[in-house]
This record gives structure tokens, sequence and C-alpha cells, in this order.
């Protein structure tokens, strides 16, 4: 394939927008395949289908808690490389994506041995019961052993988009999605082992797509190279800002995990392990729905970046008006899916009356203020590409730390028995994405000049 750079400093936003997020909404889509397959293969386990489901379902915030520390240097690096392009300061881009990878293998270890140590109490804590435990511990323990080669293709994917080179950034996914789409029905069905299988088949996914990351950012394409660790320079200044900016998008995975705890919690509480179930059923729903709004995002995030480092005010604000309408459109019309035919969703999972007859309604409800979310990601993308940290994590603790977390455990106490935890998701969407996306356009926005930065 040939790696075609994208030219950020040629002034056409929106035609830089759309070759950046062409290929990552198909990256995003094979992603999501990449996570998603897993769950749909193990739906259909004849016999435990629905509970296996639920025990998977616990692992996600693990799976989150994985994914916070991979963005810590990936989302925290990937930006700051961009911004240091627009000023023609390739070294010092260089220096850090180094950085960022050295940062990466280190916590990827600490992280394998502390996971396999703790996989079980934890999954305890976060609503297992005996049952699901069965088909939650062996999953999450084979997980971890593939912790490294996901946070290598993960975390230093972005580096490879942050240099223009989007449809590479695409075949890193590629790759690992093909590999676990071809090899989950082998190792779960032909095979027999099941939940394990799906986790082995993941993990050697992950394998490849490392792989693939780390020929690319050490061969000749590459504007920006990797090296050997005793060649580069770890300055404690930029250690310090990439991690600084890194920390809102670990702060925002830190946050979806605490969520996913605190649902799962709470369904074992007053509902059952179907409702579990459910909830990953329609959390596996949202990230479907979300991938063209993440595409959107990860694609002008380099292109803000660049345009930000390089004095362009114009061409800021021309991204996020792009992003921002084409954001609440794609939204509006997911949403009107959802609520005409919900059961198509959830069909793809799995088609057990039990399930079908709460996850209807608990979907309706979920999805309610889907379109707010729309401005909840235009905001946190400009905040994160503009290395504004503080207000990028604010409004991540302000949505799901101050408002879901709350309300999950308040509602159902409140009459609304299992169905107030799905009713938190919406009323976070309405008061949260308003209030970061106003406050967006009131303190970046407006503040842009036209012809040039003034910070």
């Amino acid at each position: 394939m040939k790696n075609r750079q994208v030219d950020f400093s040629n002034g056409r936003i929106l035609e830089n927008i759309v070759m950046c997020a062409a290929p990552m909404l198909v990256a995003q889509l094979l992603n999501l395949m990449y996570n998603i397959v897993d769950r749909i293969y193990i739906g259909k386990i004849e016999g435990i289908g629905v509970v296996a489901l639920g025990g998977v379902g616990l692992c996600f915030p693990i799976i989150s808690l994985i994914t916070a520390f991979t963005n810590l240097f990936g989302a925290g690096g990937a930006p700051l490389c961009s911004i240091e392009r627009g000023k023609r300061n390739i070294e010092k881009a260089q220096r850090i994506m180094n950085i960022s990878f050295y940062m990466l293998i280190l916590t990827a270890i600490v992280l394998t041995i502390v996971g396999i140590l703790v996989s079980e109490p934890l999954l305890y804590i976060f609503g297992a019961s005996d049952t699901t435990i069965q088909y939650a511990l062996p999953y999450m323990r084979i997980y971890f052993v593939g912790t490294l080669f996901s946070m290598i293709a993960l975390g230093m994917n972005p580096f490879i988009n942050a240099q223009g080179f989007a449809s590479t950034g695409m075949m890193t996914i590629f790759i690992g999605a093909i590999a676990n789409i071809i090899l989950d029905p082998i190792f779960i069905f032909g095979l027999d082992m099941g939940v394990q299988g799906a986790a082995i088949a993941t993990v050697i996914s992950q394998i490849l797509s490392a792989i693939f990351v780390f020929r690319f950012l050490t061969g000749k394409s590459s504007e920006l190279k990797l090296q050997h660790f005793k060649n580069v320079e770890f300055r404690g200044k930029e250690i310090q800002d990439v991690i600084s900016l890194g920390s809102s998008s670990f702060v925002m995975q830190c946050t979806n995990s605490l969520v996913q705890i605190a649902c799962n919690s709470m369904l074992s509480q007053v509902g059952s392990d179907l409702y579990i179930s459910c909830m990953t059923v329609i959390n596996s729903v949202r990230q479907i729905l979300e991938v063209p709004v993440l595409a959107i995002g990860d694609g002008s995030s380099p292109i803000l970046s660049y345009n930000y480092g390089a004095g362009i005010g114009k061409g800021v604000k021309k991204a996020i008006r792009i992003i921002t309408f084409a954001g609440v459109v794609y939204t509006l019309v997911a949403w009107m899916f959802i609520i005409l035919f919900p059961q198509f969703f959830i069909h793809i999972f799995n088609s057990e009356p039990d399930l079908l007859q709460i996850a209807v309604p608990a979907m309706h409800v979920y999805f309610f203020a889907f379109v707010f979310q729309a401005f909840q990601y235009c905001g946190q993308t400009v905040f994160k590409s503009l290395n504004k940290k503080k207000q990028a994590i604010f409004f991540s603790l302000l949505r799901k730390v101050v408002i879901v977390v709350p309300l999950t455990f308040i509602l159902p106490h409140l009459g609304f028995k299992a169905m107030g935890v799905f009713m938190a998701e919406p009323i976070s969407n309405f008061v949260g994405g308003l209030i970061c996306f106003i406050t967006m356009l009131v303190t970046v926005y407006c503040k842009l000049d036209v012809k040039r930065n003034k910070e």
C-alpha cells in the first residue's frame, strides 16, 4: 500500500479533514469489529451465550483502564507532535514520540503483572457473581497477556496519524480486526475453547497490529522514527507535558470505567445477571453508533493541532464548524434508527426473548439524548487538540463522575429500579454536552484571531 501523507499546511481544511477522517472512519469501524466480534460470537454460544456475554461485559471496566493508560501517552504525545510539526520543529516532535513509546512499554509491563494477580477480586468488586466469574476470569487473564502489544498498537497509532499517514494508521486496525474476525470462530467453535478462545484470538490480533506499527515507525516512510532508548533524550519537561495533556484522555477512559463499574454494580443489586448482559449489549451498540463521531474527532484532531501550532486561527475555527455540523447531523440520524429499529441492533448479539424484553425499552431510554454527545465530543476534541488539558479533564469529570455515577445510584432508589441505571446516560448527555460545547465556544472559538493566534 502506498503511504500518502496529507499536507496539513495547504489550507484546505475540509479536504484535509475528509482525507484524515475517511481512513479513520474505516479504522474505527475495523476497531469496532475488533472489539465487538468477540461479543457477537460469545453471545451465539449455544446454551450459555447470554450469561457468557454478561461475564465478558464485566471485563469492560478493566479493559477501559488499560485503554486509559494507553491514551495517557498516545493521546498525550500525538497532539504535541502535531503542534511541533506545525512549528517545523521535527527534532522535538520525534523526541516526544520516543518518550511516549518507552513510557507505554514500562506501563504495559507493570499493568500485565498487576492485572494477572488481582483480576479475580476486581471482577467480584465490579459485580461478578459465582456464575459469571467462570467466563469473566479466564477471558481477563488471557487478555492481560496481550497488554503490551495492545498498548503499542493503539498507543503509537496516533503518531502515525499525526504525521498525516491516515491510511497507514487505518491499516494498523485493519490487520488486527481481520485477524480477530478470522481467528475468533476458529478458537471459539472450531477448537471448542469458548470464551478463552475469544481472548486468545484477540491477543494474537494485537500482536500482529503491534508488529505493523513498530515496523512502520522504524521504517523509511515515517517522518518521525522510533529510536533505541539509549539514543533518546528523556527531558523532564517533555515527559510532564505528555502526561499532562494525556491526562485528559486518561481521565475520560477512567470515568468510562467508573461508569461501567457503577452500572454493573447497581444492576447486580436491583436487577440480575440478565440486566448486566443487557447493559453489555447496549454498551456494544453505543460503540457501534459512536464510530463516525469518533472518526470525525480523530481525523480532525491533528489538523486542529497543526493549524493551532502554525498560528492559523481561521483554520481552527473552520475545522470546529465542520466537526460540529457533521457530528450533530449524524447523531440525529443514528438516534432515529435506534427509536425505529432497536431489535435489529440487539439481534446482532443475542435473540433470546427474555433479553429482548428488557433491552428494547432500556435502549430507548439510554439513547434518548444521543445527539448531545456530538457537542460533548466536539468540545472535548477541541480542548484536547489545542492542549487545553484542564478544560478537557474538567468536562470528562463533570459528565461522568459528577452526573452519571451519582444518578446511577440515586435513580433506582427513586422508584425507577433497574431502568434508573439506563436513565443516567441521557441526562448526562444533555447537561454535560451542552455545558462543554458552550464553554468551548466562549473560551476558545470566540477568542481565536482570524489571522493569527495570540497565544
